[in-house]
């Protein structure tokens, strides 16, 4: 067995040290963004209005016939506004001004150009430290002449850079720096927690570990909690967002930040999918979980703690996605079912990890 790469792992030690730190400036400068989103909403309405003006001003006698047909007698509950795009509110009569313009679409698009020059920032920030994260995972991995995620520093630690190359993958297609507060901080809490509350020097793999099973359970397992991270900051969101919206009914003011989220629809809509796929990686975790204990131990089952709350992570997940797809439970039960499977997973990996012993004690923890 090679010895291990001590100068190689002092680097590893080091960048994630320092990619902590740049995540925790991410995080700051999406926190600013969320508290500056006031001024960013007025930009883009501003915006949007200059561009309706434009354009009522070239469809002006089409719009007088359509003004004309309608009446005085009022207008329906959601119209369009000048460039064509969905407006919340009502146009009492004629003179009356039209609602509040929708910000983002049902498929997480935004209205306008959505320049965000603080967000913007943080993102690149966060694409910084994924890099230094990146290295510090790799670096490590090659000191120990394995896969970097052999007791529970390296597994929180590999969780985090997958958690944020999900999210930063994501953004490529979708606009989700709204959710960027929420992946950034659970992030530099992971961080924190393997780096202050659970530091392990790099070294050799337990015997039952040494087994190809290590690469394939444990990197789909991985790969599954990043998905449900990432859905259970948007199931937060969509609480939040569905209790702005009651009261926005009610004509009440909400918190302005919530103009740049998705509706809590969208919101449900988009982790359900997500936790789909999310539940047959873990579904496969479970079963590769099973044949490496028969191949380890000589028992498919054993009702080790950390197999029995694998399983109920699978149940919680599997009822989530049962209930909503036959029984009807959306809105507020979906998003609460899915932060309790989310919860699940954060004990499984935490306590059960730390304070429960059984055949799964791989930690790395001193006794």
């Amino acid at each position: 067995m090679a010895p291990v790469n001590e100068q190689l792992a002092y680097y590893s030690d080091l960048f994630m040290l320092i990619a902590a730190l740049v995540y925790a400036v991410s995080f700051i400068l999406f926190a600013i963004d969320m508290a500056t989103s006031s001024a960013t909403i007025r930009r883009l309405e501003d915006e949007l209005a200059r561009e309706g003006h434009a354009e009522a001003a070239v469809h002006a006698p089409a719009r007088e016939r359509e003004l004309a047909a309608v009446g005085a007698g009022g207008a329906t509950a959601v119209g369009v506004s000048g460039t064509g795009t969905p407006v919340r509110g009502a146009a009492g009569s004629a003179g009356a001004s039209v609602g509040t313009v929708d910000l983002v679409d049902e498929d997480m698009d935004y209205t306008g150009n959505g320049r965000r020059p603080v967000a913007n920032v943080a993102v690149a920030v966060l694409t910084l430290g994924w890099a230094l994260h990146a290295f510090a995972v790799v670096a490590r991995g090659l000191a120990a002449h394995r896969v970097p995620w052999g007791n529970l520093y390296e597994f929180m630690t590999t969780g985090a850079v997958l958690i944020t190359t999900v999210y930063l993958a994501f953004l490529i297609r979708k606009d989700l720096r709204f959710v960027g507060t929420f992946v950034t901080g659970l992030v530099v809490a992971m961080m924190c927690a393997a780096t202050m509350g659970f530091p392990t020097p790099v070294g050799h793999l337990q015997p039952p570990l040494q087994s190809p099973w290590l690469v394939i359970h444990v990197s789909i397992a991985v790969l599954a909690t990043a998905l449900f991270t990432l859905t259970a900051a948007m199931s937060a969101l969509q609480l939040l967002q569905d209790r702005a919206e009651l009261k926005a009914a009610a004509g009440e003011r909400t918190w302005s930040f919530l103009r740049l989220v998705p509706s809590a629809r969208a919101l449900e809509n988009w982790s359900y999918r997500i936790n789909a796929v999310a539940f047959v990686m873990w579904t496969f975790t479970v079963i590769a979980g099973a044949i490496w204990a028969e191949a380890a131990w000589g028992r498919y089952w054993n009702w080790d703690t950390k197999e029995v709350w694998s399983f109920v992570i699978w149940v919680v997940y599997a009822a989530y996605l049962h209930a909503r797809a036959t029984r009807g439970w959306t809105g507020r039960r979906a998003a609460w079912l899915s932060i309790v499977g989310f919860l699940c997973i954060v004990f499984n990996y935490t306590i059960v990890n730390t304070y429960f012993p059984g055949l799964h004690s791989y930690a790395g923890l001193p006794s």
